[in-house]
């Protein structure tokens, strides 16, 4: 009778640490790829207010470029400088850059797409707007709807 109760008991403990740290189970079993995906908020971009940076962000990503933004507007201004080199400004165009400069991601090796900048400057603005509430180091993971 008492090895069953120590058996029980047993069972019962490692339940009890099973149900309470079922959140670090999942987490640690996940593959790598979800683990990006689920510990991002997610900013939802309107391609149909913005349809040339909706399309830029799509084409982008499909290419290889990360949906993911991790913030860093300090970094901003030195990421634009860099995604832009060698890139020639072209008249009553924007070069829109994805990632965009405010994400750690962005910088060197981004994509960049001539696009008219009602649209361009339209899209920053909704997307500042949408972030300002988030601190730098917040994870976004970026959907084009």
């Amino acid at each position: 009778m008492k090895n069953k109760t120590i058996s029980i008991a047993t069972i019962l403990f490692v339940l009890f640490i099973l149900y309470f740290n079922k959140g670090w189970i999942v987490t640690n079993l996940s593959s790598p790829a979800s683990n990006e995906a689920e510990s991002a908020i997610v900013l939802n971009f309107p391609s149909d207010r913005f349809p040339e940076t909706g399309a830029h962000i799509k084409a982008a990503i499909e290419r290889g470029k990360s949906s993911i933004c991790t913030i860093d507007r300090k970094g901003a201004e030195a990421n634009r400088k860099e995604s832009l080199k060698g890139v020639p400004v072209k008249p009553s165009l924007d070069r829109d850059e994805f990632p965009m400069a405010m994400c750690a991601e962005g910088g060197k090796g981004a994509d960049i797409m001539y696009i008219s900048p009602s649209d361009n400057r339209g899209a920053g603005s909704w997307v500042s707007n949408q972030l300002e509430k988030y601190p730098d180091g917040t994870r976004v993971r970026i959907v084009v709807k």
